[in-house]
């Protein structure tokens, strides 16, 4: 009888087409590696419109930016992640700031595209005019480092390239090692453009970079191959020269692939099955609780019953954080309730709450006696974690008076539904891709009112806050200003945080070479095999 698994195994044994030049040699089984994944792109452009969470991994791996960050050990071991404030080049050979601090001049590498062609300043600005003019995710992104116009960036000659700043902003040079800015191959694309200075339908279906790797084929649905570039000079050429990356659905699909030893790796997975395959012993997890993290329950601030905070510090005081941690999230993540009073310099951390119900029906009492009926909105896509965590903070505002209805929104739709902002309860996961607090309240909690600030939040004392702590370069007065403006979003709640998750991936015990990156996507061009 042939099965979904032994089809899928079947197909990884068959012989492997010979890529690249002339007379290559196949790929072996050892330099191959099969991923299976929950879903893959949706496009191979990541600063399209509507682009997929799994985009950023043809970004990060088929692309180069000026930047990279620097990778360290993770301190549990398993391989390494990244230092988000340590940087180092990737096409810059080298880079050096002005003497007043408001300026950078790179000088580039020799390095090519996978069309032969050697990448020049030209393409390195007219891919960061690309990302800042493009709209959408990919130019707010490129904002939330004062990267904001085209002018900004100067071509000096074809090896040398200026960055004009429009500000003093600590978030700018770390915001060019994310996956955002990646340099594209401009003469192709616009050659290949149709008449579109931004060749946006092209590059959705084509790659046009100088990455580790090339995109041999893409079936949208079913799967991603990757083959390696063997011209790639802009670190050690990656050991494996063939990546499988499969879509499955079925998340006990991909488990029972796991633990067969039918497939080498697999992100995504619900927690509980990361928990089982950790106590197994049979293929190894590694864990990194996810920088600028957190599961959070937003509170509308504008409209609904939670415009007044006495409900919003109530419900603080009823989530059953331990309860959530275990039952939803099987204790991978750190727990962000009973912090001190007076809040540390860093983010996430523990807010000053912890179970108290009769703090909490006190202040409902207060402020709505007789209670009252609420909905709760999750990602359907996240249900495996979102629906118990919701059963859960349902059954704990009950005795409070406080009825929860509980909606699921298909995936695809969530965006658009929060963008509403209309939702008095929503349950989200949003992590940010640059490690500082200032960033994730830029995102999720400051009056430019992003789609990411799900309450509505506006409040001008804390906008300036977090703006005086984006742009000063006083470290004490960063700290301080840090220190205010979480102590007052403790006090507000526009958003209880519940976890800082943990970002679990497990592979076979001949897989070495992993690098967690910000974007939550495989990097390829470290992992070896056994």
């Amino acid at each position: 009888m042939i099965t979904r698994r032994t089809a899928i195994a079947a197909g990884l044994a068959a012989p492997l087409v010979a890529t690249g030049r002339a007379g290559a040699q196949a790929p072996t089984r050892a330099e191959t590696l099969l991923l299976v994944q929950e879903y893959g792109p949706n496009s191979l452009d990541m600063q399209g419109i509507g682009a997929s969470q799994p985009v950023n991994g043809v970004a990060l791996n088929c692309y180069d930016r000026l930047l990279r960050f620097k990778p360290v050990p993770i301190p549990s071991g398993g391989g390494n992640q990244v230092s988000m404030t340590e940087l180092e080049g990737e096409l810059a050979e080298s880079w050096q700031v002005a003497p007043d601090g408001m300026s950078c001049t790179f000088k580039l590498r020799d390095a090519t595209f996978h069309s032969g062609r050697p990448v020049t300043a030209k393409d390195v600005k007219w891919s960061l005019d690309r990302a800042v003019s493009i709209g959408g995710f990919a130019t707010t992104q490129m904002a939330a480092g004062s990267l904001e116009k085209p002018e900004q960036f100067v071509v000096v000659d074809d090896k040398t390239l200026r960055i004009d700043f429009l500000r003093r902003d600590k978030m700018t040079m770390p915001n060019l090692a994310v996956t955002i800015p990646f340099v594209i191959d401009s003469e192709l694309a616009v050659k290949n453009g149709g008449g579109d200075p931004w060749a946006k339908d092209w590059l959705k279906n084509n790659v046009a970079g100088s990455g580790a790797y090339k995109v041999e084929s893409w079936k949208p649905g079913v799967e991603t191959i990757y083959v390696r570039n063997d011209a790639w000079t802009q670190g050690p050429l990656p050991k494996l020269r063939r990546i499988i990356a499969r879509d499955i659905a079925s998340p006990s699909t991909r488990r029972a692939l796991m633990e067969k030893g039918d497939a080498d790796i697999s992100y995504g997975l619900p927690p509980k099955d990361f928990k089982d395959l950790i106590d197994a012993g049979r293929v190894k997890v590694v864990g990194v609780p996810i920088p600028n993290g957190v599961w959070g329950l937003y509170l509308n601030t504008k409209t609904g019953p939670f415009t007044d905070v006495r409900l919003r510090q109530a419900v603080a005081w009823a989530v059953p954080y331990e309860k959530i941690l275990q039952a939803s999230l099987f204790g991978r993540g750190v727990d962000m309730s009973g912090g001190p009073e007076t809040p540390t310099v860093a983010w996430p951390q523990p807010f000053p709450y912890r179970v108290d119900p009769q703090k909490a029906k006190e202040l409902v009492a207060a402020a709505a006696p007789g209670g009252f009926t609420t909905t709760l909105l999750f990602d359907a896509g996240n249900a495996t974690v979102a629906e118990p965590m919701s059963v859960l903070i349902k059954e704990a505002l009950a005795p409070l008076g406080i009825t929860v209805e509980i909606q699921k929104v298909p995936g695809s739709n969530f965006r658009g539904e929060i963008a509403k902002k209309t939702n008095p309860m929503v349950l989200n996961r949003f992590a940010g891709w640059l490690d500082f607090p200032d960033y994730y309240l830029f995102w999720t909690m400051h009056g430019n009112n992003s789609i990411f600030n799900i309450a509505s939040y506006q409040n001008p004392e804390l906008d300036k806050l977090v703006d005086a702590a984006r742009f000063t370069d006083d470290k004490a007065a960063y700290d301080r200003d840090v220190v205010r403006f979480v102590s007052l979003v403790e006090r507000e709640l526009p958003m209880v945080p519940i976890a800082q998750p943990t970002h679990d991936v497990a592979m076979q015990k001949t897989i070495g070479g992993y690098q967690f990156q910000p974007c939550r996507e495989p990097d390829f061009r470290y992992l070896t095999k056994g």
